[in-house]
């Protein structure tokens, strides 16, 4: 962090002030009192050197405000109040808008899967459990305290992270970024970091949240959680290839931990055709945890998505046993019982996929009644499938109940999806230093 703040200072000044000091040093008398004297003053002039020194190698630890080398002299200063972020942010955030610019449906598979993701990375935020079941009365006195330390000690970053909570957790959006913004500012530790960018992702500013998560990855390249949200804010801009690798790199980080992969789970789940570094990296899920329902879905769904030709009984077969796997994991995988379906419907085993498709209708249907709202996606595509299955049987009664229920779900999950969106604006926000059109 040292190269973040005095970045600008150029190498023959560092150089100029440790030949002045070791000239001073010289024309001292001999005598113990002076070498007193003067052996701060050179101690504070090799610590000054050490804070302005870039690091040796981007593989270095970063070194946070308050364990950087300071001279001993002299108290610290107190922080200041210019952004710390390489510079000043390439953005500005000035409003809130509804989401019906963002364009798109809210049913649009994509579209859920970006917003899912984005729900996702806020989860791995410092507080994120606790602000979830944070009742409002217990938020609007968490900013009233905050507030008023805040009065007292204007500079603490804690205090700018909690009322951020707090207005997060009450709605006003647009003062919580900036309240992580200005924690950031003041100590830009990890979590600090993190969460503003993760609010910026939250509320559809995509291309703030990269700059931020961007950043913080070159501070603080041993964080899972910031390598996710890159991951995720590369996909809410539509490039994939980058969002799976991002993943892949924050795979290789944790020795035991399952989000990597089920982030590229859900960005394969959205694609007609998965990349081959998504199947690579769903393979190791598989691998890495054998019994795991959804480790066995995402690899299998990959793995018949990217398949080549019409028929391959080998394939079926590796396909079909990872979804009974998942089965047996979890018997109440109806996602496991819609893909089984399709792999036999693109088999043309059209009994053995109506069979299927009707599995995950009754999960579905069970699920449904114990949470309302959760299944509707799941029972619009089973009842959409199972209408295609009946046509191909040529069962035109079938067919037609089948489509009328789909378009009954289908406009439930429609509406959902898009009250979900409206309960969260997006952010209005300008791009600073971009090239002409």
């Amino acid at each position: 962090m040292a190269e973040l703040r005095f970045g600008k200072i150029a190498r023959t000044e560092i150089w100029a002030v440790a030949a002045l000091g070791a000239a001073l040093l010289a024309a001292l008398p001999k005598n113990g009192q002076a070498q007193q004297t003067a052996e701060p003053a050179k101690s504070a002039a090799q610590s000054g050197s050490a804070a302005t020194s870039p690091p040796k190698s981007s593989s270095s630890p970063s070194t946070s405000p308050s364990t950087a080398a300071a001279p001993s002299a002299a108290p610290s200063s107190a922080p200041s109040s210019a952004p710390q972020f390489f510079d000043s942010p390439k953005f500005t955030v000035s409003g809130l808008t509804d989401t019906t610019s963002l364009g798109g449906h809210g049913s649009d598979t994509v579209t859920r899967t970006r917003d899912s993701l984005a729900g996702d990375t806020a989860a791995l935020g410092e507080n994120a459990a606790e602000n979830a079941v944070a009742t409002r009365e217990e938020a609007e006195r968490e900013r009233d305290q905050a507030q008023t330390l805040l009065l007292q000690h204007p500079d603490d970053a804690e205090l700018h992270h909690r009322l951020a909570d707090a207005d997060e957790k009450l709605g006003d959006n647009l003062s919580a970024v900036r309240e992580y913004q200005r924690a950031d500012d003041l100590d830009p530790k990890e979590a600090y970091l993190f969460d503003w960018g993760a609010e910026l992702l939250l509320h559809h500013a995509a291309e703030p949240a990269r700059e931020v998560f961007a950043q913080g990855n070159r501070l603080f390249p041993r964080s899972e959680r910031v390598l996710l949200g890159l991951g995720a804010a590369w996909f809410a801009l539509g490039s994939v290839d980058e969002a799976v690798d991002k993943c892949r790199e924050a795979s290789n980080l944790a020795a035991h931990g399952v989000n990597p992969f089920l982030f590229v789970g859900k960005m394969e789940k959205a694609e007609k055709v998965p990349s081959p570094a998504a199947v690579e990296m769903l393979r190791r899920f598989v691998r890495e945890f054998p019994d795991d329902a959804d480790a066995n879905d995402y690899y299998a769904t990959a793995l018949w998505r990217s398949r080549e030709g019409s028929h391959d009984a080998a394939l079926e077969a590796e396909v079909e046993a990872m979804l009974r796997r998942a089965m047996q994991a979890n018997p109440h995988f109806a996602a496991a019982y819609l893909e089984l379906g399709r792999v036999h419907a693109d088999q043309h085993e059209y009994e053995k996929a109506i069979a299927d498709y009707q599995r995950a209708v009754d999960i579905s249907s069970s699920l449904e009644k114990l949470a309302p709202g959760s299944q509707l996606d799941t029972l619009a595509q089973a009842h959409f499938r199972l209408s295609r299955a009946y046509r191909q049987t040529r069962d035109r009664e079938r067919a037609a109940l089948e489509l009328k229920a789909f378009e009954q779900f289908e406009q439930q999950s429609a509406q959902q999806a898009d009250r979900v969106r409206r309960e969260i604006p997006q952010f209005v926000y300008t791009l600073r230093d971009q090239p002409a059109p």
